[in-house]
């Protein structure tokens, strides 16, 4: 039996390769690019028939969109994890522990978000660009709320900080392959957060 429009797979079946087309698609457009990844790459990625790849995605754009999508819900997954944490200052520096752990990753092909949000908006057309900052701005709500719950001022300048210098230290990381800039400028960013009060 094929994947096709007269003989559509079972909605289990479908709903597997629509996800592991997606992971593919984050994982393959962080590594490779928007302009060299093809359908092809992400069909072999996610070991998926490129024909197939159509069902679930009729164009290139929709692949990265939903990469996007799940670029957002592996975030939703770690704030969630570091929602479970009692303190506010205990999930910032968890998070930035987090980002510290993805060092070898960042070193090789920055922010996944942040450089897909840079490369997309250089495309002329698509909107993208929009989308991939409203993945931003998530993290930035979730971090401007960890420092309102600390009964901080300017929560939000905070958060842009703190996001801002995790994008800095994942672009530097990435210019200069040093996985360690992660590490060191990681520590500083826990060590600012102790001092705040």
């Amino acid at each position: 039996m094929t994947d096709s429009e007269d003989s559509p797979p079972p909605p289990r079946k479908a709903a597997g390769k629509r996800q592991r087309l997606m992971a593919a698609a984050a994982r393959v457009l962080h590594e490779q690019g928007v302009e060299r990844t093809t359908i092809a790459d992400i069909a072999r990625a996610a070991d998926v028939p490129a024909g197939n790849v159509y069902y679930y995605f009729k164009t290139k754009d929709d692949l990265i969109e939903a990469a996007l999508s799940e670029h957002v819900a592996q975030l939703k997954t770690l704030t969630d994890r570091l929602d479970a944490l009692p303190d506010p200052r205990e999930r910032l520096k968890s998070l930035v522990a987090a980002w510290i752990g993805g060092r070898d990753m960042a070193a090789r092909y920055g922010c996944p978000t942040g450089t897909l949000a840079v490369e997309l908006d250089k495309r002329a057309e698509g909107g993208l660009d929009l989308a991939a900052g409203k993945a931003i701005r998530g993290l930035l709500d979730w971090v401007e709320e960890q420092y309102r719950q600390m009964g901080l001022a300017d929560p939000e300048g905070l958060a842009l900080t703190l996001v801002g210098a995790y994008q800095g230290m994942s672009l530097l990381s990435n210019a200069l392959r040093d996985p360690e800039i992660m590490t060191r400028e990681g520590a500083r960013l826990t060590r600012w957060l102790d001092t705040l009060a």
